[in-house]
């Protein structure tokens, strides 16, 4: 109890202490009875939901097993695993198996699924390298499973950012490249690259070349819009671009890091149409609507006015892709009004687009 506290009047120091108790039992019932108030919270928000439209079924990958996985060959002795929300891959060799990504999600299940093939295919079971597509713990938090062993690798600038996060579960890759590395273990080939700054400024693109596969992750979600401001990518431009840097490789089989299926071609090509649409619709918002009307209401309130006028562009951009990608492209009505703003601001702020000159 404080100083001013103990020097209180009696009105107050009655008043602080029936808070407090307030407080102390508030905090003492809910560990009574944490379930009771769970089962209130969860139902309160269920009756305030929104419906979505249907998940097309061409979004969908296949059912999981018994311990929440799918693994399968991509190609050959390459193999991909997946949690229904998160992918990784592997490819065995006669060193051992080379990982690529590490999601927490997925977590001892790749261990799981490494074994299933090693067991069915009578090779080693044991990962000697795991590759990271870029830092993000989404994709990497389960690296430390793996031990201190593994040979761990990586592009220059996701050693630097692992060492800036200092994440246990996130060892930093003791062997880099800059630009482009070829990869031989035990007789296979993986080709490394970095093109520039996408969705991270160490995102790489992972070529297969000997299995027909391409795996760059949190760019193209196969079937699925990506969720908020496209897949919460740090550089829209290069974002944008990276698809068709993607296409420039020869490949058949595309490992996008999300949901429950592989990707094709034509995903990636489908992925860059409704980017697309989603710019030009945002071009011709910000020719249109007309922000006068909002900062004549708000005068000085300057943050309400840019608010409701870029709601006002996102909202007149958003619709018509909306319309045309639900049932198309899985959760677009869910996710599309956020990367039109991120877009719009991309095409403003990176693009000079709809910049007004004060005269």
């Amino acid at each position: 109890m404080t100083s001013s506290t103990l020097g209180a009047p009696a009105r107050s120091r009655r008043s602080f202490l029936t808070g407090t108790a307030a407080v102390v039992g508030a905090s003492s019932i809910a560990a009574i009875m944490p379930n009771a108030l769970a089962e209130s919270a969860s139902a309160a928000a269920a009756s305030t939901l929104p419906d979505y439209a249907p998940v097309p079924p061409s979004a969908l990958g296949p059912a999981l097993n018994d311990q929440g996985y799918y693994v399968a060959p991509v190609n050959r002795n390459l193999y991909w695993v997946t949690d229904g929300t998160y992918q990784s891959a592997f490819l065995t060799s006669r060193e051992g198996v080379v990982l690529f990504d590490a999601p927490p999600t997925i977590g001892h299940n790749l261990q799981r699924a490494v074994d299933e093939i090693a067991a069915a295919t009578g090779v080693s079971n044991t990962v000697t390298h795991l590759v990271y597509s870029h830092h993000h713990a989404d994709h990497a938090g389960a690296s430390s499973l793996f031990g201190k062993d593994v040979v761990r690798i990586g592009h220059e600038e996701t050693r630097q950012l692992l060492l800036r996060d200092n994440d246990p579960t996130r060892p930093a890759p003791t062997e880099t490249f800059r630009d482009r590395k070829t990869l031989h273990i035990g007789g296979e080939r993986i080709q490394l690259a970095w093109h520039g700054s996408n969705h991270t400024p160490d995102n790489i693109y992972i070529h297969f070349p000997d299995h027909d596969t391409l795996m760059l992750v949190d760019i193209v979600t196969s079937g699925w819009v990506p969720i908020y401001n496209l897949n919460l990518s740090e550089d829209i431009p290069g974002f944008t671009a990276a698809p068709t840097t993607a296409l420039s490789y020869p490949w058949q089989h595309f490992i996008g890091g999300h949901v429950g299926r592989l990707g094709t071609r034509d995903d990636v090509v489908l992925h860059q149409q409704y980017v697309e649409d989603i710019a030009d619709s945002a071009r011709t918002a910000l020719a249109v609507v007309d922000p006068t009307p909002y900062f004549v209401k708000y005068g000085e309130n300057s943050w309400a006015a840019v608010k409701t006028y870029l709601d006002a562009v996102t909202d007149y951009a958003a619709a018509p892709v909306i319309a045309k990608y639900t049932g198309v492209l899985a959760a677009a009505d869910v996710f599309t009004t956020s990367t039109t703003l991120v877009v719009l601001e991309s095409i403003r702020l990176d693009l000079g687009a709809g910049s007004q000159v004060h005269s």
